[in-house]
């Protein structure tokens, strides 16, 4: 087990590398709501390397981390702000992925949800941003994820409620059930977003 050592430098390694995931995962999310209207195997396959190279990211900062005895963040902080970092982008490979094989075309619901969940990573982004020399602007930006969670949270059991409305034909259950799908896996990447937020939130608290 490493040591934390109470202070925090822009030129950590350890924050340069958690920015370039946060980047990655602003990355891959932004592309993914330009392309919900025009969803196919280019677009999985796009997001399919997207997710290679967050993936990648996150195995150099765990091999980094493995080297590491004294680490500028607590050393299980960085590893589950990675983890949810690049859980995010996986979640967009899968949405993209079951919305191609479902054949589940976007709503207005997941027009707004990813548009949400776009907005939170930007907030992340800019928290791991100001992390290093604005710690209570950064935990301002962690406030807005958690914020934007719950308004995806809403709109997620809206959109459960209307499609069980809408089950009334057995013939239609089926898509339906595929729309669900879609639902929770654009409403698990906003709680991965939440994660990172409530993260952020101990890391200022041991910082200040």
């Amino acid at each position: 087990m490493g040591w934390f050592d109470g202070s925090l430098k822009e030129e950590s390694k350890f924050i340069a590398m958690l920015i370039g995931q946060a980047t990655k995962s602003v990355e891959a999310i932004h592309y993914l709501v330009r392309t919900l209207e025009q969803v196919n195997a280019d677009t999985i396959k796009a997001v399919h390397t997207l997710a290679d190279e967050a993936s990648e990211l996150r195995r150099v900062l765990i091999d980094e981390l493995h080297k590491t005895f004294i680490t500028p963040l607590d050393r299980e902080d960085i590893f589950n702000l990675s983890h949810c970092f690049e859980d995010m982008v996986t979640y967009a490979l899968t949405t993209v992925e079951e919305m191609n094989i479902l054949r589940v075309d976007a709503d207005d619901y997941i027009r707004e949800m990813m548009k949400l969940v776009c907005e939170e990573t930007e907030q992340l982004e800019l928290a791991i941003l100001r992390l290093a020399k604005n710690p209570h602007v950064a935990l301002d930006h962690a406030h807005e994820v958690r914020k934007l969670e719950r308004r995806v949270e809403r709109l997620y059991r809206a959109a459960i409620k209307d499609l069980f409305a809408r089950a009334t034909d057995p013939e239609r259950l089926p898509g339906l059930f595929y729309r669900r799908e879609v639902y929770r896996h654009i409403s698990n990447m906003s709680d991965r977003a939440d994660s990172a937020a409530n993260v952020f939130g101990m890391v200022i608290m041991k910082l200040t």
